[in-house]
């Protein structure tokens, strides 16, 4: 083969290699269906929905409810002793309703009630009925220096469901992220495939113009040996090049929620336009508390602490107060059951007083008390891993964009160079192995800035879950109206 034939099958490869391919993905894209489609996206909506109807569930806790309840219709026959010691036969029927208004009283802790019932008892064997109706009755149960949960929730519950929003939010940038790593292997093994492509055409060039120098006795034997089995190494990457494109294909599509038959081949776009933006690590740990759900989870477990502490405060000793106000009447005829009725009231006052519970009480306060330090101890030290955590990021994207920089000029050098080196082989100024070294660097080359473009992808989408904001875009990811 001639230089000129030779120069003709270069250019056609480095064509194939560096053309785009048609209908490409691009990283937004795959993103954007991620977030969209995924199973994992999937069951972060999921979660949301649940917790919202957590929350109206709460919320439905200090609004009143209006309860129906009773016994229709009541039956009873059997044998019961009567006023002389003999035992009868008797059969009743018995009835009961009463519909009732229940109001919470959160900042006591108590309860009160609206109510009204109708009570009906028929004695068939000496046919005797009776009507007992509560026309309106007022009822208030307050338990006296007991825990009020209601009043704690009412602290806790709104910030649970702001963490949870937030949460969300997160889960769907880690979600971008590891579409981000699914990607970039897939990628990984699509421009490894192109580069083992790459090789095997211009290894097996090289075999050729190796076998014409042989046959005129230019090189030597151990030299054409060298170059037959680095095309058969060729022939071997390109199999396993193959199978590696099929494999993180196959991981890429399950992740982001393809079919098999939606897309048999993907092609993806290398996203070298990276995001330009400054960000410094006061700006990004103000954007991390502000935003972050991990922060105002602090909040919520010092309540927490707080509220258990409450509670076994509480449990020390019970009382409860029950006082209600109405006019019931009794009657033989229903129509005469709401004439005249009689005013109708109640207190009670129910003590529950541990007089000897050796120690009981006060090992469950000492308990409350030392578990809400370590709660103290382990937020302060969270708080430091959580400020950490931003450094780390902030000052790893900028490591990561300058080599980006590094590894995308050593790439330009790296082809630039064997493209040099392979005039210089045509030539006979070098020998194959120094050949094959300028071709190893390239790959390496081109692997390196692959990696460093995953690299800061990655960073960029985890500097975006540890702050909800977008620097490139210059928003917020999440705010406190939505969800």
């Amino acid at each position: 083969m001639n230089k000129t034939s030779f120069y003709l099958l270069l250019s056609f490869c480095l064509k194939l290699t560096l053309t785009p391919a048609q209908n490409q993905l691009t990283l937004n894209s795959v993103i954007s269906m991620a977030k969209n489609q995924s199973p994992a996206a999937k069951q972060a909506e999921t979660r949301k929905e649940n917790r919202y109807w957590e929350y109206r569930q709460f919320k439905s806790n200090y609004n009143p409810q209006l309860r129906l309840n009773g016994n229709i219709p009541g039956y009873n026959r059997d044998f019961a002793r009567n006023n002389i010691g003999e035992f009868q036969s008797r059969e009743q029927f018995t009835s009961f309703l009463n519909l009732g208004l229940d109001q919470p009283l959160f900042p006591t802790g108590g309860n009160i009630s609206i109510n009204t019932s109708l009570d009906y008892f028929n004695d068939a064997t000496s046919d005797f009925t009776q009507y007992n109706t509560t026309v309106v009755n007022v009822r208030l149960d307050q338990p006296i220096f007991a825990f009020n949960r209601l009043k704690w929730d009412k602290k806790i519950e709104p910030i649970r469901y702001e963490e949870s929003k937030r949460s969300v939010v997160e889960e769907l940038e880690f979600i971008a992220r590891e579409s981000i790593d699914r990607y970039f292997s897939y990628l990984d093994a699509q421009i490894n495939l192109q580069i083992a492509q790459f090789n095997l055409a211009n290894n097996d060039t090289i075999y050729r113009i190796e076998q014409g120098r042989y046959n005129i006795g230019t090189t030597s034997k151990d030299k054409l040996l060298q170059v037959e089995l680095q095309l058969l190494r060729s022939r071997q990457d390109v199999a396993q090049a193959k199978l590696d494109l099929e494999t993180s294909g196959l991981r890429l599509r399950s992740y982001i929620g393809l079919n098999d038959s939606d897309m048999q081949i993907i092609n993806l776009a290398l996203p070298e336009a990276v995001p330009q933006f400054e960000v410094t690590y006061a700006t990004a740990l103000d954007y991390a508390k502000k935003n972050r759900s991990d922060f105002i989870a602090f909040e919520r477990r010092r309540l927490e602490a707080e509220r258990d502490v409450a509670d076994a405060r509480g449990r020390r000793f019970e009382s409860n107060l029950s006082a209600s106000f109405g006019y019931n009447s009794l009657s033989e005829d229903f129509t005469e059951t709401y004439d005249d009725p009689l005013s109708q009231q109640r207190i009670d006052l129910s003590l529950s007083i541990p007089l000897l519970d050796w120690g009981r009480n006060q090992a469950r306060m000492k308990t409350a008390l030392a578990n809400q330090r370590l709660t103290e101890f382990t937020i302060a030290q969270d708080e430091q891993i959580f400020e950490q955590e931003v450094l780390v990021q902030v000052r790893q994207f900028d490591v990561l964009r300058t080599q980006l920089e590094i590894t995308k000029k050593s790439d330009e050098v790296a082809q630039e160079r064997y493209l040099v080196a392979q005039n210089r082989y045509l030539i006979g100024k070098i020998d194959i192995t120094n050949l094959n070294i300028a071709l190893d660097e390239k790959d390496q080359a081109k692997r390196s800035y692959i990696n460093a473009l995953r690299a800061f992808w990655v960073a960029y989408y985890d500097l975006r879950r540890l702050t909800l904001y977008d620097f490139a875009e210059g928003k917020l990811l999440y705010t406190r109206d939505e969800g």
